[in-house]
């Protein structure tokens, strides 16, 4: 075995997009690893023999990093940096054949669910037995665990049901060993994403199961946070809300997309809502938990969006009053519903309504995390940085959501734990703080 393993290339894994993708870099890393291979996750020096590109192909300007992201690495094999480049992901998916004519320097590309054909390629084993074990790329507290792939959702904007393909739940009994697996590391809070978590077990059991499958993760020792991500609006199964007050260690936090507001618009982007049932919704999901942080995401642009229709959806985000919220400018994508309309709103305003949507929510954020000064707050840290030990409280994902600053200097904290933490001051997107309870190593 040690004579095979030297004779392995050392791969570097490049993942451009979103968690689900960060997670299927981390099951190729894995089986690469347990086929001997010498594997690392984005490594900046060009020495590697084999590069990995895990592409996006979701909107325009991720499409456009992709790309740039493979050009860089042919570059780099031109110049005899890289031996071989391996193109994987939705953006393969999507456009291979374009991609195949276009990029004749990649060695081969692979779709979403290619995994075993491209282990094959490498000579390596595709281990059944390792699926749900993998290299975590995150820091070691915190993991993301998907648990079902593809969409059978109809939005008329997505382009994730092309690239991803219809939904797969992922059996309850795999993902428990995986989060008992994750646990035994020394992982304390899981992310759970999927493109539409509500949809959990349809296709599988014949019914949703989500709500069954949080009391069994929440049941896996060593597990203190549990956050839920991507929940879609139509059809909301409430029983999650009863589980989050069942158990503690499922984060009051829920991030539904809700794109839109117009009724004109939802109709059109078919999202199977209205505004009507959509505030009945945030009505009953803050009445069930008290105190829950909402996160939401929307779109500025989609064809038809008249002054009106936005102004209707900034006055609606200022009555909401969301805890978290992002904005996506409309991409206009082939093969979609939407691509059949007009793309008739102009880049530049879609862009400005996007920036006056985050004003808005500045000054919202701003207002709560001012209401914050002064209270206790359990936080975990995830690194230390410019003088600063950096963490989240339950009311924050990482790379999307708010942080809490403690000075280094006067504050000591582990990596990776929790501590108490006093707010100081307040800043729009970001808390500063100091421990509770003082104590130094």
């Amino acid at each position: 075995m040690k004579a095979r393993n030297t004779k392995r290339k050392r791969v570097n894994v490049v993942t451009l997009g979103c968690s689900k993708n960060i997670y299927d870099s981390e099951i190729l890393m894995g089986q690469l690893n347990a086929s001997g291979f010498p594997v690392e996750h984005e490594n900046p020096s060009p020495g590697a023999g084999i590069v990995i590109i895990n592409t996006c192909g979701f909107i325009d300007n991720a499409k456009q990093e992709s790309i740039d992201t493979i050009l860089r690495y042919t570059d780099a094999k031109n110049k005899g940096f890289v031996e071989k480049v391996y193109v994987t992901g939705c953006l393969s998916e999507r456009y291979r054949g374009d991609l195949e004519k276009e990029m004749p320097e990649v060695d081969a590309f692979f779709g979403t669910r290619d995994l075993p054909r491209l282990l094959k390629t490498l000579k390596a084993d595709y281990r059944q037995e390792l699926i749900g074990e993998r290299l975590l790329t995150t820091p070691a507290h915190y993991a993301y665990l998907k648990i079902s792939e593809g969409c059978d959702r109809t939005c008329s904007f997505c382009a994730i049901p092309l690239m991803r393909g219809k939904h797969l739940t992922v059996p309850v009994e795999r993902l428990i060993a995986e989060a008992k697996s994750l646990a035994a590391k020394g992982v304390k809070e899981l992310i759970l994403i999927a493109q539409d978590l509500t949809y959990y077990g349809i296709d599988l059991y014949g019914q949703r199961k989500i709500a069954d499958l949080l009391r069994a993760l929440s049941s896996v020792e060593g597990i203190e946070w549990i956050r839920l991500h991507y929940a879609f609006p139509s059809g909301f199964p409430e029983e999650i809300l009863d589980v989050m007050n069942e158990r503690e260690n499922i984060c009051k936090y829920l991030d539904i997309p809700l794109q839109h507001i117009s009724d004109k618009l939802l109709k059109s982007m078919r999202r199977g809502t209205n505004r009507k049932k959509t505030m009945q919704l945030i009505n009953t999901v803050r009445k069930k938990v008290p105190g829950i942080t909402l996160r939401t995401t929307l779109i500025t642009g989609y064809p038809g969006e008249t002054e009106k229709d936005f102004n209707e959806m900034g006055q609606w985000v200022r009555e909401t009053g969301f805890d978290r919220l992002g904005v996506f400018t409309y991409s206009h994508e082939e093969n979609t519903h939407a691509y059949r309309y007009k793309d008739n709103v102009p880049s530049e305003i879609k862009q400005e309504r996007a920036s006056e949507i985050m004003r808005i929510q500045e000054a919202i954020s701003l207002e709560k995390n001012e209401g914050r000064v002064g209270k206790i707050f359990k936080v975990l840290f995830d690194r230390k940085e410019n003088g600063f030990f950096t963490g989240r409280t339950e009311s924050d994902s990482p790379e999307v959501d708010n942080e809490v600053l403690v000075d280094a200097k006067s504050n000591f904290v582990r990596i990776g734990d929790f501590a108490d933490i006093r707010i100081t001051s307040a800043e729009a997107f970001d808390l500063h703080g100091e421990t509770a309870n003082p104590s130094l190593p």
